[in-house]
Parts: C-alpha cells; sequence; structure tokens
C-alpha cells in the first residue's frame, strides 16, 4: 500500500465493526505436491472457516469478507453458506489476477499497453478457467479481427501458465495475489463501483464463480451482462459444475 499501516495482533472482537477483512486461511506447503494438485489444501483450509465464521457472528461482524485462500471460489462459498451474510457481501479475488496475466499476455503479442486490454478470464480461479475471447478487445477492435484461433489459444495458456510459474519458481505467491486484493479491497472501501471479475455469486449456475461485476460499499452492486458464445457459455457451466461437486464435498 503506498501509505503507512499498523499491523496489530488482536482478537476477533476488534473485527466487529470492520467495513472488510481478508480472509487469507491455507497451509501453503499443501500445495507443492508432486500431482501440482490445486485442491491439496481444500481439506485443510475447508475445516478452519467455520471456525473463523462462527467467530466473526459472535461479534456481530457485518462488513465484506474478501477471500483469497485457495481454491478461492469453493472456500468464498463456503465462507458465505457458513457466515450466513448475504451472498453480496461475501467476495473472492477469482480471476482477478488471471485477467491481469492475459492482459498482460496479450498486450506483449500486440504491442498494446495491458491497461488498453478489455476483457476477462471466467469461471474458476483454476484449471476450468477460460479467457472468454468474444469480450476481449484491443485497438477499438475483437482481437478475433488481429489473432487467428490458434494464437488466442497460445495467449490463454501463456497467462494460465503463469501462476504456475511464479508458485513452483518460489513455493508460493505473494505479490500479485496481495495487489488483486488491495485493489478489490479499495474498489469498495471507495464505493468505487468498479467492474472487475470477481468470484461472486451467480445466480444462472448457483454458485459463486467469476464474473464481472460492478463494486461498491455494499459488495456486488450488480453483475455485469455478457452477451457469451454457446461454446463460452458451456465452458461457464463445466467450470460450475465443477465448482458445485467440490462445495459438497466439502461440506
Amino acid at each position: 500500500m503506498n501509505h503507512h499501516a499498523n499491523i496489530i495482533v488482536n482478537d476477533y472482537q476488534a473485527l466487529a465493526d470492520a467495513d472488510v477483512v481478508v480472509s487469507a486461511l491455507g497451509n501453503i506447503k499443501l500445495q507443492d505436491n508432486p500431482n501440482a494438485d490445486r485442491f491439496a489444501e481444500l481439506p485443510f483450509t475447508s475445516k478452519e472457516v467455520p471456525f473463523v465464521a462462527e467467530q466473526l457472528k459472535k461479534v456481530g461482524f457485518t462488513g465484506i469478507i474478501i477471500v483469497i485462500s485457495n481454491p478461492v471460489d469453493v472456500i468464498t462459498s463456503l465462507y458465505q453458506h457458513y457466515t450466513g451474510l448475504p451472498k453480496e457481501r461475501v467476495i473472492g479475488t477469482g480471476t482477478l489476477l488471471d485477467t491481469a496475466r492475459m492482459k498482460r499476455a496479450v498486450g506483449v503479442r500486440f504491442g498494446v499497453d495491458p491497461r488498453s486490454v478489455y476483457g476477462y478470464n471466467l469461471g474458476e480461479h483454476g484449471n476450468s478457467q477460460f479467457t472468454a475471447w468474444s469480450q476481449v478487445r484491443i485497438k477499438g477492435q475483437p482481437i478475433s479481427t488481429f489473432a487467428s484461433v490458434e494464437e488466442l489459444d497460445e495467449i490463454a495458456l501463456e497467462a494460465l501458465k503463469g501462476g504456475h510459474t511464479v508458485f513452483y519458481g518460489k513455493k508460493y505467491t505473494s505479490y500479485g495475489i496481495a495487489s488483486a486484493a488491495i485493489r478489490l479491497a479499495v474498489a469498495l472501501v471507495s464505493d468505487s463501483h468498479e467492474e472487475l471479475p470477481v468470484s461472486n455469486y451467480y445466480q444462472p449456475l448457483d454458485t459463486y464463480l467469476s464474473y464481472p461485476a460492478i463494486v461498491g460499499r455494499e459488495g456486488i452492486v450488480e453483475q455485469v451482462k455478457l452477451s457469451l458464445t454457446e461454446k463460452e457459455e458451456e465452458k461457464l457451466a463445466y467450470s460450475a459444475q465443477f465448482i458445485k461437486q467440490k462445495f459438497a464435498e466439502s461440506l
């Protein structure tokens, strides 16, 4: 953060009137496994969520929970389930970082600033996520104007591999997810009404997943309506089903 911050060890009572709580539950050592299983932390973290949720309920916390723990879509679902907070007030960082990596890959390939790339990665923050290429635009045009299907597949793979490269290089991720969490927190407390691809409850598929939404002081203010292709809708449904299955197994 670009200003001085005090870090204080305290108890849950201090969170009673907090606007935002960021949950980073997990055991990162479990992620370093031979099978590269992204769900290796789930048994550990899913057992901790009910305890934290109960403590937040006891102190009367009514703010917004930001979840950065992996698998983030499942853990976000669990937090909403156990806290009983309104769905719009429990949010995961989702594919916010993945989308940034996709934009960087597109920017490098086509010589534009990543901030000038418009589009999203949707679905699970994991292997079933996908870039909705029908929504990606650069230089005022759909990206399909500039790239073949094969090139888009290459770019998607580059973006997907980004997180793996960082993790297996230093055995953890830090700066990227911290930046994503701060960006989301600032958008919430400043009531910016910024459009972000975060993990939020998507009613049509009855689960948490990454889908662009307008975020503000009340949490998820409104979901953006995307006109996805039939194939993209199928990918989103597949990703949703996978998340729902893991959520059900964790209850």
